[in-house]
């Protein structure tokens, strides 16, 4: 055996390898963060630090969605008058 084929032999089985390491990954659903980290399930390849700050952000315009349908449904005012403040709150 020569020397090239015994190089094409080694670069042939890291390749085997490292397609069933994909397809395992794959199977279970492990995905890679953009560092290189392993992570069970579906989380995405973004970074920690930039899915908190979006899912915190989501959560406070979430709640404050909920606060102005509480004063909407709670307060007793005239038609009109609750009509004009919808709309109040659409144009913001």
């Amino acid at each position: 055996m020569s020397f090239w084929t015994a190089i094409v032999i080694i670069v042939a089985i890291v390749a085997l390898a490292e397609v069933l390491k994909a397809k395992h990954r794959a199977q279970n659903g492990i995905t890679k963060d953009w560092p290189g980290n392993e992570l069970p399930g579906d989380q995405g390849n973004q970074p920690p630090a930039i899915r908190d700050e979006h899912l915190q952000r989501e959560v406070e315009e979430l709640r404050e969605r909920v606060k102005v349908l509480e004063r909407i449904a709670t307060e007793d005012r005239e038609t009109k008058r609750l009509s004009a403040e919808i709309e109040s709150l659409r144009d913001k």
